[in-house]
């Protein structure tokens, strides 16, 4: 491979493998390449939504002491190299072909063998785990678990520590029908002796986590029991832990202070690990400084637009919970684009007293569901459109929208990122 644009169409190609649970082909892989993953200094972050916000709250504030930090999120917003990225800046394009260079002849090697080719998310892990260790060697590693935890490709990592944001409903049909089933995916990444911070987990799933820290000898550091945050404002919240202090975030939704008060932990664990001494005002320019593309992110003022890429019950609600808020007194347009098997009633139901018209919007992507089955979803008392061509509907609302209206785009990120690209074109 030559071209990034081979490089992405080969990774790419290994999507019909789907998923298979299992670590024995990223041990194999790894294996041939020297276990580079054991050369990083990391943190791994699980949980069911908050991954990405709380790696970026994180990376800013190391950022801030003039740290290199590499992070591997997921899924990519505008390109694909940003999946893989030193101080936000993503992998470049020589560097993403001569990994795939490295990792390709062990792809060929292994589809041989009986434990058959890896996925595309297995391929894509290995070439950021030999990218970090012996490309760049980033002072600190943020690793997103991809899904679930216990068999996830990124689960060979032996962290300085691990965090767990919090459990929900998502990818049921994988991890198990239960939060419980879910809790003990999640609890998976959790490593012998190795610290593990837990979010806004409660009852069995909270149990299901302790008991495996327990198993692992792992320190464990509960939200609400060992450290807390408490909401002054909108956009600003205070911290209870070992240290304690006032921080503004440019993050719309309180959702974010809980992201924001794991990281704040996260730094206190690695200030004491790795003997550094993170300053308040490291801390609170890091925090002030983060933002996350497709998270309550506003992309225009006139007329005012917000995509947030809700994608669950969890999600669903707090994006609810911001409209509440924040955004009451605003005529609401709502477009929304899920994929195949999604629940959007949550939403709907918190809802029901504000002024909202629901636009049921379908999106190219394999599992997109159709626009039809979010409509069917929506009572019959809302006002609500099914929209054939959501890219004319919206060019339509973004011209005719009036001061006393807001529109909010929703659902998959990968329906976010298709809509970003083009509100970015409407306002050149």
């Amino acid at each position: 491979m030559k071209t990034s644009k081979e490089a992405i169409e080969w990774i790419h190609s290994l999507l019909p493998f789907g998923i298979k649970p299992g670590l024995k082909r990223m041990e194999w892989m790894l294996e041939q390449l020297n276990n580079p993953h054991k050369k990083l200094k990391a943190v791994h972050i699980g949980g069911t939504n908050g991954k990405g916000s709380t790696v970026s709250f994180l990376q800013h504030m190391l950022m801030e002491k003039g740290w290199q930090v590499g992070t591997f999120t997921s899924p990519y917003i505008e390109r694909f190299e940003e999946r893989i990225s030193i101080n936000g800046e993503p992998i470049s394009e020589k560097d993403l072909v001569w990994g795939a260079n490295q990792v390709r002849p062990l792809v060929e090697e292994l589809a041989e063998t009986e434990l058959g080719s890896p996925t595309e998310f297995e391929v894509i892990t290995t070439i950021m785990f030999v990218y970090f260790a012996t490309r760049k060697q980033p002072d600190l590693c943020l690793i997103e678990v991809g899904l679930g935890g216990r068999f996830d490709s990124t689960n060979v990592l032996e962290p300085l520590v691990s965090i767990i944001t919090m459990i929900g409903h998502d990818h049921m049909h994988i991890l198990g029908d239960t939060l419980e089933d879910i809790a003990y995916e999640k609890a998976g990444i959790i490593k012998k002796s190795t610290p593990v911070i837990i979010g806004d987990v409660k009852g069995e799933p909270k149990q299901v986590i302790a008991n495996q820290a327990a198993t692992q000898d792992a320190a464990v550091y509960l939200l609400n029991e060992d450290f807390s945050y408490e909401t002054v404002k909108s956009d600003q919240f205070s911290y209870h832990g070992t240290t304690f202090g006032s921080y503004r975030l440019s993050m719309l939704g309180t959702h974010q202070h809980h992201n924001a008060t794991l990281a704040l932990k996260a730094i206190e664990i690695l200030d004491d690990v790795c003997e550094m001494s993170t300053s308040p005002e490291e801390k609170a320019k890091g925090l002030l400084r983060t933002t996350w593309p497709g998270r309550l992110e506003g992309l225009s003022n006139q007329p005012a637009l917000i995509v947030d890429g809700a994608h669950n019950q969890e999600g669903f609600l707090a994006l609810a919970d911001t409209i509440q808020h924040q955004f009451h007194e605003k005529r609401i347009s709502l477009f929304i684009g899920v994929t195949e098997g999604k629940d959007v009633t949550p939403l709907v139901k918190q809802l029901k007293e504000l002024m909202v018209t629901y636009y049921c919007c379908s999106f190219s992507f394999f599992r997109a569901a159709p626009a039809q089955q979010l409509y069917d979803q929506i009572e019959h008392t809302t006002e609500k459109l099914l929209v054939e061509n959501w890219k004319q509907a919206l060019k339509d609302r973004y011209e005719t929208a009036t001061e006393d209206e807001l529109i909010i785009i929703t659902g998959s990120l990968y329906f976010i990122a298709d809509v970003r690209q083009f509100v970015q074109r409407l306002n050149n």
